[in-house]
C-alpha cells in the first residue's frame, strides 16, 4: 500500500513538472513577442510564426521525452512496488500459514490433552461411584447394627435391674480410668456394719474415713419424656424432675451418712449419664442446690471423675506425707544408731593408733636390738670356723658310682 502511495505522488510530482516547464516555455515567448514588435509587422509576424513554430517543436519533443521518461519510470516504479508488495504479501502470508499452523497443532495437542482428561475424569468417576456405593452399603450396615445396638440398649434401660447393673459398670470403668483398685482404695456393695444398708460403693479414705456413692438413678421417666409426642413431654419432664428428687431425699434417709461407721458428711449420687445430668441442670437447677443442702453429691461421669481424681490426690498426699513422718521417725532412730557406731569406730581407731605406736617400736627398736645380737654370733662362728649349716634342708647321703652308700 506504501508502493501504491509512492506511485502516486510521483506521478503527479512528474505532470507538475511538465506544467512549470511549459509555463516556464510560454512565458519566454511572450518576452520574445514583445520585442519583435519593434520591428516590422510582417517580419515580426514571420519571426513569431517561426518562433512559435519552434517552440511548438521544441516543447512537443520535450514533452514527448519528458512523457516517456516519466512514464517509462512510473512503470518500472509501478513494476518493482508491486512486485515487493506480492512477494512481501507472499511472506506475510507464508507467516500466517505458519502460524495458523502452529495454532491449529497447539489446538490439537490441548483438544487431546481435554480428551485424555475427561477419559480419566470419566475412570475415576465410576471408581468414585463404586467406592460410594461400596460406602452406602457399609453406612447402611453400620447404621442397622447402631439401631440393633440401640434396641437392646433401650431394652436393657427398660429393665431396673440391669439399668443399676449398667450403671455399675459405668461407676468401675471411671474408677479405672482414676486408677483406684478394689480392696485398696474403694470396697463394691459392702454392707454397713451396724445397719443393714449396702451402698453400691464406699470409697476408703485417710484416719479411717469413708465416702458412699449410689448409682441406682430413676430414669423411667426420661425415656418416656424423649419418646413421648410435644403434648405429653410437659407432663413426663415434670415427673422426672420429681423422682429426681425423690431419689435425693431417699439416698439422705439412708444410712449413707453414718458418723459411726466414720464417713463423711456428703454421700455422692451417680447419674450415669451427660445428657441426663444436662437435662436436670437446664430444666431445674435449683435441685443441685437442694441436693447439696441434704449432703449429697450428685455427678455425671465427667464430674465424678474428676471428684474421684481429687480425693485420690488428696489421699496419695495424706500417704507421703504420713510416709515422710514415718521417714522422720526412722531417720531420728538412724541417726542414735549412727553416732554409736561413730563412738565405737573411733575407739577402734585408736586402738589400731596403739598397735601401730607398739609395731613401730617392735620393727625400729627391738629389731635392731636382736640384730646386734646376731651379728655378734655370726662373728664368733666365723672366727671358731663353725660351717653354717642349710636351713630348712635335711642332710642326705649320696651314693658312689658303684651304687654303695
Amino acid at each position: 500500500m506504501e508502493y501504491l502511495v509512492a506511485f502516486v505522488i510521483g506521478a503527479v510530482f512528474g505532470a507538475l513538472t511538465v506544467l512549470i516547464i511549459n509555463w516556464l516555455r510560454l512565458k519566454d515567448t511572450k518576452k520574445i513577442a514583445q520585442e519583435l514588435l519593434s520591428q516590422t509587422e510582417y517580419q515580426k509576424i514571420q519571426d513569431l510564426e517561426n518562433v512559435i513554430s519552434k517552440i511548438k517543436d521544441s516543447f512537443g519533443a520535450l514533452s514527448s521525452e519528458v512523457l516517456s521518461r516519466s512514464t517509462s519510470e512510473l512503470l518500472k516504479l509501478a513494476n518493482e512496488t508491486l512486485s515487493k508488495q506480492t512477494q512481501t504479501g507472499q511472506m506475510e502470508l507464508e507467516g500466517k500459514k505458519k502460524l495458523i499452523d502452529q495454532t491449529l497443532e497447539a489446538m490439537k495437542e490441548e483438544l487431546q490433552k481435554v480428551q485424555d482428561l475427561v477419559s480419566q475424569f470419566e475412570k475415576d468417576r465410576e471408581n468414585k461411584f463404586g467406592e460410594l456405593a461400596n460406602q452406602l452399603k457399609f453406612t447402611a450396615e453400620q447404621t442397622g447394627k447402631l439401631q440393633e445396638t440401640a434396641s437392646k440398649l433401650h431394652e436393657v434401660l427398660g429393665n431396673t435391674k440391669v439399668r443399676g447393673q449398667w450403671g455399675e459398670r459405668m461407676a468401675e470403668d471411671i474408677l479405672r480410668l482414676v486408677g483406684l483398685i478394689e480392696g485398696v482404695n474403694y470396697q463394691k456393695q459392702k454392707t454397713i456394719g451396724s445397719t443393714s444398708t449396702r451402698p453400691d460403693f464406699t470409697f476408703l479414705l485417710p484416719q479411717d474415713l469413708k465416702v458412699n456413692m449410689d448409682v441406682k438413678f430413676p430414669l423411667d421417666n426420661y425415656l418416656r419424656y424423649l419418646e413421648a409426642e410435644e403434648s405429653q413431654k410437659e407432663t413426663y419432664k415434670k415427673q422426672f424432675l420429681k423422682d429426681v428428687k425423690g431419689k435425693i431425699k431417699e439416698v439422705t434417709s439412708r444410712d449413707y451418712i453414718n458418723p459411726e461407721e466414720n464417713t463423711v458428711d456428703y454421700v455422692i449420687l451417680f447419674i450415669p449419664n451427660e445428657q441426663v445430668y444436662a437435662f436436670v441442670n437446664e430444666n431445674d437447677s435449683s435441685l443441685l442446690d437442694e441436693a447439696l443442702k441434704n449432703k449429697v453429691i450428685l455427678c455425671s461421669p465427667i464430674t465424678l471423675y474428676a471428684v474421684l481424681a481429687v480425693i485420690r490426690q488428696a489421699v496419695d498426699n495424706f500417704m507421703l506425707e504420713k510416709s515422710t513422718a514415718k521417714m522422720q521417725s526412722i531417720f531420728g532412730a538412724f541417726k542414735k544408731q549412727w553416732d554409736s557406731f561413730i563412738e565405737s569406730l573411733n575407739k577402734v581407731g585408736k586402738k589400731f593408733e596403739e598397735v601401730q605406736k607398739e609395731f613401730n617400736i617392735l620393727n625400729s627398736t627391738r629389731r635392731s636390738q636382736l640384730e646386734q645380737q646376731l651379728n655378734k654370733i655370726e662373728d664368733l662362728r666365723i672366727q671358731k670356723g663353725i660351717p653354717a649349716e642349710p636351713l630348712g634342708e635335711d642332710i642326705i647321703p649320696t651314693e658312689n658310682s658303684n651304687g654303695n652308700k
